[in-house]
């Protein structure tokens, strides 16, 4: 097996520089991206219901997982070699899972806190209560924080010495496995609720507008609904490829008659759908400024402030007068967390 393993990695050299460029990338953007949304949800914008309380944590989650992504720049750019302690290695892979799946199942909590107020659910009120959002997120970080731990310490094998992020057969651990195929079964009951909630929104609210075309809010329903698909098919393209290949690659490591072959191509296909669940948190913060009103308007007036801002000290400098300057204020007001206000439209059903 060590002999096959060797040749793989031998193999694998085509998608190293890719690998590199692609965790680069997405560690710039999804840095600055959730580091700007923290300080929006936290400092500009404190209002705190469930659905922002979801949304920090959200954040909070993707921000951790992009910090691990420049020790895979530094891995694959450096010909798939680990030259840090190994037990770094384990932690980097396990901080990086743990926060993948804390996002996962953050957006499944969203989904259904958008269908319950959607619905206008009897248990909206005790489900959707901040206190209980509080205490939803306190569970998954304590879950994940725990799970993290014990995998740190139980996953006492080392491998080879300068490989951090290469396949492992689990021959002798089949609880790993079997821990990984119940990582991905939590996956597809997340997905399904997400499929059902969204769906369900998008269906009832392109419903509404075709049989009520002259209704005052039909176009802001019929936007909504496609919206509501546009969040489920951002959350398939990321997540939903990787959970198919991972059921297949996990079965091919405690298999003892997997062919070098398949073993070869799952690894490679693993490689790169893992890509696409790492841009989630890139798209995150997309998704927050297009469908959340209330950060758009915060976001824009941030912007508008700052560029009006640097024209006004460009007047300073070549006008003489004080007096012929213009009212900054009175253009574009500056951003005050007061003046932020939820919108009472059906965008508020997406984010």
């Amino acid at each position: 097996v060590k002999c096959r393993l060797s040749n793989i990695h031998n193999c694998y050299t085509s998608l190293q520089v890719p690998l590199a460029i692609f965790y680069a990338l997405f560690f710039v953007f999804g840095l600055s991206g959730n580091l700007l949304a923290l300080w929006v949800f936290l400092r500009v914008h404190p209002k705190k219901n469930s659905v922002r309380i979801f949304l920090i944590n959200l954040a909070l989650a993707d921000l951790l997982l992009v910090i691990c992504l420049p020790f895979r720049v530094v891995y694959h750019s450096n010909n798939d070699r680990w030259v840090l302690p190994p037990l770094l290695c384990r932690m980097v892979g396990i901080i990086f899972y743990m926060n993948m799946y804390i996002s996962i199942v953050l957006l499944g909590f969203i989904s259904v806190d958008r269908y319950l107020k959607f619905q206008r659910s009897s248990c909206r009120r005790v489900f959707l209560h901040s206190r209980w959002s509080v205490l939803f997120c306190i569970v998954i970080w304590a879950v994940a924080f725990v799970c993290g731990i014990c995998l740190i310490v139980l996953n006492a094998e080392h491998g080879e010495s300068q490989q951090c992020f290469q396949y492992k057969t689990l021959h002798e651990s089949k609880w790993k496995a079997y821990f990984n195929f119940a990582i991905v079964g939590m996956f597809w009951l997340v997905y399904s609720a997400l499929v059902i909630s969204y769906g369900r929104i998008g269906m009832n609210l392109l419903t509404t507008s075709k049989k009520k075309p002259d209704f005052p809010n039909a176009a802001k329903y019929n936007k909504t609904a496609w919206k509501s698909f546009f969040v489920l098919f951002l959350f398939t393209i990321c997540f939903v490829p990787y959970h198919c290949v991972r059921i297949f690659y996990i079965m091919s490591q405690i298999a003892k008659d997997t062919s070098c072959e398949w073993i070869s191509v799952l690894d490679k296909t693993n490689e790169v759908v893992l890509l696409l669940s790492a841009f989630n948190s890139c798209l995150d913060p997309v998704m927050y400024f297009l469908f959340c009103s209330s950060i758009r308007k915060v976001m824009l007036k941030i912007i508008c402030n700052s560029f009006c801002q640097q024209n006004a000290k460009g007047l300073i400098s070549s006008i003489d007068t004080p007096q012929e300057l213009p009212n900054v204020n009175a253009v574009v007001p500056m951003t005050k967390a007061q003046d932020v206000k939820l919108s009472k439209t059906t965008d508020k059903v997406v984010l």
